[in-house]
């Protein structure tokens, strides 16, 4: 599948929002989660193949180093009438595949994908829900906000690099929303967990979403289950990126991460 860039807009220094039309997005179907994601398939430089591509093709056919890169990103917004379809990329400079090519793409720039896939939807017999993250995690958890009802109520704990990173939310229920920001020293890998257990747990199931680096994902996850009580059953938690790694270089060992993740607290 794929579709073709109209719009792009940057809402922070390290956040553009890009909108997709066209191409074959009249297939496209939308899940119920507020977590829907596409697997995003990018041509290296000098590919010998065209803009619209098979993924799996490419890979049958052509040697490892002229596959695409693959990376997951959040459906922000789908507009079922008029088929366009807004994806927000992280980007840190010149570092990856995706924020890079995100930060030069214009009107006319082709994306091939995958999906969308799923997994969470804030659960609406949850007394009240717990959304934890960085800017990796926040197209996520913007989406889930705004699919609560009135009657909700959401805690929300962000991570960013300063206030200019700050995006707004918005939504029906209540929102209690908190941002921390990194100060560039080692104090960053605790901002997250400490700003989690810092509050008061109001009364009632707590239905959580904490997503985003990997180590700041893995303390929060013991302390919700170890020392707040919650069940898994009751939690979304995956480690998108990991600090002093590459993408690449991660993906080859978050199988193993999220292994050692999940025997932490059974």
């Amino acid at each position: 599948m794929h579709g073709v860039v109209i719009a792009t807009e940057w809402l922070t220094p390290s956040l553009v929002r890009l909108i997709l039309s066209g191409g074959d997005l009249d297939g496209f179907a939308m899940p119920e989660h507020t977590d829907a994601y596409v697997n995003v398939a990018l041509p290296p430089p000098d590919a010998p193949y065209g803009e619209v591509f098979d993924p799996a093709g490419v890979k049958g056919d052509l040697p490892r180093e002229l596959w695409p890169r693959r990376r997951r990103y959040t459906v922000r917004r789908w507009d079922p009438v008029h088929q366009l379809l807004t994806l927000d990329f992280v980007v840190h400079g010149p570092a990856g595949a995706a924020g890079p090519w995100a930060a030069a793409a214009r009107p006319g720039s082709v994306l091939v994908f995958e999906g969308p896939g799923s997994g969470y939807r804030p659960d609406p017999t949850a007394d009240w829900h717990l959304l934890v993250g960085d800017e990796s995690a926040l197209p996520a958890i913007a989406s889930s906000v705004e699919a609560l009802p009135v009657d909700a109520l959401a805690v929300v704990r962000l991570l960013c690099d300063g206030p200019e990173h700050e995006i707004p939310l918005s939504s029906a229920g209540e929102l209690d929303v908190l941002w921390s920001h990194r100060t560039g020293d080692v104090r960053d890998v605790s901002l997250l967990s400490d700003a989690v257990r810092a509050f008061p747990f109001p009364r009632g199931r707590v239905h959580a979403f904490v997503h985003g680096e990997a180590e700041e994902v893995r303390e929060i996850r013991r302390h919700l289950l170890g020392e707040r009580g919650l069940t898994r059953q009751d939690m979304s938690c995956s480690p998108y990126w990991r600090r002093t790694m590459t993408d690449e270089a991660w993906r080859e060992v978050k199988r193993d991460f999220v292994t050692a993740m999940e025997a932490d607290v059974a």
